[in-house]
């Protein structure tokens, strides 16, 4: 990096050392603040709302192939989470399973690039690369999240012209993909330490859950907050989903924070002092 990029770190650098020495109520207010001037400025410059659901998911599969590209390189699939491939795996079936009857348009496409390659992850982290797989760490019970989405779906899902089985296919992969990344969060607050390709992986999941998270926000503005009270119509569903949306964005912002600081200090390996 020539003087100009030293020059032009620096003052980042300072802002996020200032940060750091802040309580942790004033982080959170200032990860707030960030949000919301982040959402008002997604607000301004994108007019289409498909075009958050486009970039999330295409900056989730990008993720992906930062997983593949370590995958196959590097040999070894250390600091991955497999139960998050699997979660990962799940919901983008269950979607795709109903999509292409709901919508059928650019999203079945990227959903189905993204499932396949989630598929070879976990073929490779299942079988080729099993030996540098650390199962004692990805200890998450997989049904503390897959049985709540499944009962939650049964009662609570959106009301459509559509059978009553893909939307209730739909909620479940709506709720579980809010919530599918515990596992691999769990595990990096058992190692305390993330190597940096599954850094990258995570901040990319960070990143599509927070474009996913604006879309829906702004949709509730846009709509004079109508969508938060749609009850009759079955949307009480959205309410929790949002949430849903919001507290996952704020886990995963915890991470990126950290992910941030450690790609401006130069370090290699992300530390975490404090669990994710």
């Amino acid at each position: 990096m020539g003087r100009r990029g030293v020059a032009a770190v620096a003052p980042l650098k300072k802002l996020l050392a200032w940060v750091w020495r802040r309580p942790a109520k004033v982080k959170v207010l200032l990860a707030a603040a960030l949000g919301l001037c982040a959402v008002v400025a997604l607000k301004l410059l994108v007019k289409d709302h498909k075009q958050f659901f486009i970039a999330s998911e295409t900056v989730h599969f990008v993720g992906i192939l930062v997983l593949i590209y370590k995958l196959t390189t590097q040999r070894t699939c250390t600091g991955l989470s497999l139960k998050t491939q699997e979660l990962t795996a799940l919901f983008l079936a269950a979607r795709l399973s109903c999509s292409y009857s709901m919508e059928g348009d650019i999203y079945t496409i990227l959903d189905f690039s993204t499932l396949i390659s989630t598929l070879w992850v976990i073929y490779m982290i299942r079988f080729k690369l099993k030996s540098t797989y650390i199962v004692e760490l990805d200890n998450f019970p997989l049904y503390y999240v897959t049985v709540p989405c499944a009962i939650l779906a049964i009662l609570i899902h959106p009301y459509t012209y559509h059978g009553r089985f893909a939307r209730i296919l739909w909620a479940f992969a709506v709720y579980l993909e809010s919530i599918s990344v515990l596992p691999q969060l769990r595990m990096i607050h058992n190692t305390k330490m993330i190597e940096p390709f599954t850094a990258h992986y995570v901040f990319a999941l960070g990143i599509a859950r927070f474009l996913g998270c604006a879309n829906w926000i702004i949709q509730v503005y846009d709509s004079a907050g109508k969508y938060l009270f749609l009850v009759g119509a079955g949307y009480i569903w959205l309410p929790m989903f949002l949430l849903a949306e919001i507290v996952q964005t704020f886990i995963l912002a915890d991470f990126c924070y950290y992910y941030v600081k450690g790609v401006m200090n130069g370090q290699l390996i992300v530390r975490l002092p404090s669990p994710v």
